[in-house]
């Protein structure tokens, strides 16, 4: 009897403490209110009244500057974000009914750390690197980072980005000067690339054919002999002289035995006596 006693007290004492509601077992969406499975407001509005007997639950939309992400038991919608201008911070999404307003600090500047309240003036990419828009919203202290392969950049600035090197072949070119992480690719035309080739092979080849002409004038002419002036086809014996040449002087006939003599003009003619007798 004692031992079927103490079994009674036991069972009773385990129904009080029971409750039906520990056993129920509700949807994600749902949640346990007095024994029932009371429907979550849905992403965009916030709990008026909990289900009931007669009624499922009583939900309205968030108030203007204020949302809720999520399906929710909650009687209040979060606020959205300020974005203080004064700080620094900028608007990059504005918020609605399911989700909060994102803010930025203005370009050229980073956030000062993580809840990113206020921000910080960024520090010149030198060239060679670019701002880096992704590490500034990661609220990392250096929003630059050196330019990669394929990329450049030519100024100190705190909001340039590296930009991709010039594609010769788009445009139907080829490279002339190849790219650096600070320069950009210098293209010229095919043509262009091929004269500035040619050139200086064909200069080459003028000047080698010029100098053998040279050469070969220069050893030939030592073997001719002078030729004489004269008239065209005119032997030198054929030619004949001058009626008056300047540097001849004049002269006067003098009879000699009978003969003429010439006597230049100016000389005094002198016969002996022997011959004039």
């Amino acid at each position: 009897m004692t031992r079927l006693g103490l079994w009674g007290l036991l069972c009773a004492a385990l129904l009080g403490c029971w409750d039906p509601g520990d056993a129920l077992t509700c949807f994600d969406k749902q949640y346990i209110y007095k024994g029932r499975c009371c429907n979550r407001c849905q992403p965009g509005e916030k709990l008026v009244s909990e289900c009931n007997k007669t009624e499922e639950s009583v939900c309205t939309r968030c108030e203007s500057g204020h949302y809720q992400p999520s399906w929710t038991k909650e009687r209040h919608c979060a606020p959205h974000d300020i974005c203080d201008g004064n700080a620094g911070l900028v608007v990059r999404v504005h918020g609605n009914a399911t989700h909060n307003t994102v803010c930025q600090c203005r370009a050229g500047t980073h956030c000062s750390d993580i809840s990113c309240q206020t921000c910080l003036e960024n520090q010149p990419c030198q060239l060679g690197s670019g701002f880096v828009a992704a590490k500034a919203m990661a609220r990392m202290s250096s929003p630059c980072e050196p330019c990669a392969e394929g990329t450049f950049s030519n100024v100190s600035s705190k909001t340039e980005p590296c930009h991709p090197w010039t594609s010769c072949e788009e445009k139907g070119l080829v490279v002339k000067v190849k790219g650096t992480n600070s320069s950009d690719v210098i293209c010229e035309s095919s043509r262009r690339s091929s004269l500035s080739v040619l050139i200086p092979i064909t200069a080459a080849v003028v000047t080698c054919l010029v100098g053998v002409c040279i050469y070969c004038l220069v050893h030939t002419g030592e073997g001719l002999k002078p030729i004489e002036a004269g008239e065209p086809g005119e032997s030198p014996d054929n030619q004949q002289p001058m009626e008056h040449d300047e540097n001849v002087l004049p002269v006067q006939e003098t009879l000699l035995g009978r003969q003429p003599v010439a006597q230049e003009d100016g000389k005094e003619s002198r016969i002996s006596e022997q011959e004039v007798l």
